[in-house]
């Protein structure tokens, strides 16, 4: 099978499309034929190896992923496609089921979805695909709404109360923004000038344009801040956000914690885009054979929403 190879940790070019053999499901394994994957930030982050190993996150990113280059040299960790087999004790899953999911869950982070095929134990995190998507929509959905609905959750959002999502226009942020939509919040979006009728789109009932202001400015105290970038900000940024805060205000970044997905994360995903409230945001869409273009778009940091990767066996 075809399959992208991270042969050391480097720029983009470190990834090279190779032949590889075809992996076969064990007793409690389905084998997926993958026809789209993403190419997300984390993706990049180990590709990239971008955390200094004399840092903490660097060091556990060396223990997992490996220090020289990845154990797992085949990356990727979201996916939509059909499940082709099954193990003799599968029972969750039929050949043909259409699906979408990821590599990693609470207990694990595997990679792999860089590739024609992938086989994954039955009680990872796979569903149903949902019916209004195609296979790169639902490619694009889980990653940034995974998250975006771990670090909502982690600042207790209400219904009622003011949010602001710094980052609206990214993978998380348009996620966020929904999510917090759907949660009864008064959503404030920030982003670029390009950006902003799409985050308007998405729910958001203000929007700030970061290049002309900054959103402490306008004098609104928030009950909720959600940094969706992250990337260690500097300690002024963050002074900021917390002046913007109501007295009993949370500020939370994407740098916090350490996200946890379950698989009652991906039926309430399924729920909301069956019930039109969802909707996951495709900026480009890549061939596999190119994936090292998509990574160093990807590294830009400029990205909308999502960047999908379409496999050779695709279909709608």
């Amino acid at each position: 099978m075809k399959a992208i190879v991270c042969t050391k940790y480097g720029p983009p070019e470190v990834l090279q499309l190779q032949e590889v053999e075809k992996p076969a499901p064990r007793n409690n394994e389905v084998c997926i034929k993958i026809f789209a994957t993403a190419v997300t930030a984390s993706d990049c982050i180990v590709r990239g190896f971008k955390l200094p190993v004399w840092q903490p996150m660097g060091l556990m990113m060396g223990i997992v992923v490996g220090f020289k280059r990845p154990r797992r040299p085949i990356l990727g960790m979201v996916f939509a496609g059909e499940v082709e087999s099954a193990g003799r004790d599968v029972k969750r899953f039929n050949k043909g089921d259409r699906v979408y999911g990821s590599t990693f869950n609470s207990s694990r982070i595997r990679f792999g979805a860089y590739a024609e095929y992938i086989c994954l134990p039955e009680d990872s995190m796979i569903v149903s695909k949902p019916s209004r998507l195609t296979y790169e929509e639902a490619a694009a959905l889980l990653y940034g709404t995974g998250l975006a609905l771990y670090f909502l959750r982690k600042g207790n959002i209400q219904s009622g109360q003011k949010i602001l999502i710094y980052g609206a226009s990214g993978a998380i942020g348009t996620s966020a923004v929904q999510l917090a939509r759907y949660f009864g919040a008064e959503v404030t979006g920030v982003c670029s000038t390009a950006n902003l009728e799409l985050v308007r789109s998405l729910g958001a009932g203000t929007v700030i344009d970061y290049t002309k202001e900054d959103f402490p400015d306008r004098g609104g105290l928030y009950d909720f801040i959600l940094d969706a970038v992250g990337k260690r900000k500097s300690s002024a940024f963050k002074f900021q956000c917390k002046k913007a805060l109501t007295p009993n205000g949370k500020y939370i970044s994407v740098d916090d914690g350490s996200p946890k997905t379950y698989i009652e994360d991906l039926i309430l995903l399924n729920e909301l885009v069956e019930a039109g409230k969802m909707r996951p945001v495709i900026d480009r869409t890549y061939p596999l054979e190119q994936m090292a273009e998509a990574h160093r778009y990807v590294d830009k940091g400029h990205k909308k929403g999502n960047v999908v990767i379409t496999v050779g066996h695709n279909k709608t």
